[in-house]
């Protein structure tokens, strides 16, 4: 929470090649991270252009797969789609596949990240990261697109072993756990819900300055309402408003989030 020593890391990088893009994506992040989703896409481009510019095309599709992650947890379907395309044109190697397959699900594009999943199944039966956490956890997205909580659970089992491993570099980590907290939400399960989206706030180390820690809060604000205790369930949406209280007021989460915090009052 440096704003200060952030702002002067974010210009010592600027014009270094292999380092002005890795600042930029950082800062794309953090305005994700306080729903600043206009600029964080502005950010975005600047670093995914600079990468392109050293010729470090798998980079610059990182970057825009971790926008396409970003906004689909906003509301921004339509954006996400759009980032996970342009990523995999960009490049197309495990990493990125695995965050396209993810975002296309969460979007609602089933066949689009059931086609990338197979193609990681295939060609990496061996590593450990697809088979036990980005395949579980794509599945788990496709599962609770088709209304199926209890599968998506069920899929989760399998990546708890390694849920709290870095899978990449440019973004913060605990997919699973924010699925499996979302697929107890629909189960109407408010106590198991608030043990997962917990660890976002347990484990800011791994979530870094990604935005899924900071919406994390909404649900567990969801959960405590459901649990019927309305002084947490109050709590944790004060705690996401502040966060957001400079962010774009047409963001899709946060006009629901407002909207669920006025019912409690």
């Amino acid at each position: 929470d440096d704003a200060s020593q952030m702002t002067q890391l974010a210009a010592a990088a600027v014009g270094k090649p292999g380092t002005e893009d890795v600042l930029l994506a950082a800062q794309a992040d953090t305005a994700a991270w306080f729903g600043k989703m206009r600029n964080a896409r502005d950010l975005t481009r600047r670093a995914v252009d600079s990468a392109q510019h050293n010729d470090a095309k798998e980079a610059a599709a990182s970057y825009q797969v971790a926008a396409a992650l970003r906004e689909v947890e906003s509301g921004n379907r339509e954006q996400a789609r759009t980032d996970a395309e342009e990523a995999l044109r960009l490049a197309s190697n495990r990493d990125v596949r695995a965050m396209a397959a993810l975002a296309l699900a969460r979007a609602g594009d089933i066949l689009g990240a059931q086609k990338l999943a197979g193609e990681l199944e295939k060609a990496l039966p061996l590593d450990t990261l697809v088979q036990k956490y980005w395949l579980p956890t794509i599945g788990a997205a496709v599962a609770l697109q088709r209304k199926d909580p209890n599968r998506a659970v069920e899929l989760l089992r399998v990546s708890s072993t390694i849920e709290l491993s870095q899978p990449m570099q440019v973004t913060g980590s605990l997919f699973p756990v924010y699925l499996r907290g979302e697929a107890y939400l629909t189960l109407h399960d408010g106590d198991a819900a608030a043990t997962e989206y917990r660890k976002f706030l347990n484990h800011r180390g791994l979530v870094a300055n990604f935005s899924w820690g900071a919406l994390a809060r909404v649900g567990l604000a969801r959960a405590y309402a459901m649990q019927g205790d309305t002084a947490k369930a109050k709590a944790a949406y004060q705690d996401f408003l502040t966060i957001w209280k400079d962010a774009n007021p047409d963001v899709p989460i946060l006009i629901q989030a407002k909207a669920e915090y006025a019912k409690l009052q």
